[in-house]
């Protein structure tokens, strides 16, 4: 199992803050996970967001293991 940690207007849009979800021993990268968000949940935001897999920041094709925490972090604003 992974578990999705979303934030903003992700977690807003979806109504809860974490998602877990189960790889059924698939091998997955970001990207997979962002295209499933997307049908799942109609995310269409995601094109622009910072991924983090277990603190450390990735990119789309980094393959997600399980038992690993992905958050996905819309840009934010403010001063």
């Amino acid at each position: 199992m992974i578990t999705i940690l979303l934030f903003a207007n992700l977690q807003e849009e979806i109504g809860t803050n974490q998602l877990n979800i189960n790889l059924d021993n698939k091998e997955l990268n970001v990207l997979h996970i962002k295209e499933w968000l997307k049908k799942t949940y109609h995310l269409q935001s995601l094109n622009q967001v910072m991924i983090a897999i277990n603190e450390c920041y990735a990119t789309d094709d980094v393959v997600v293991s399980d038992g690993d925490t992905i958050a996905f972090i819309p840009p934010v604003s403010g001063g």
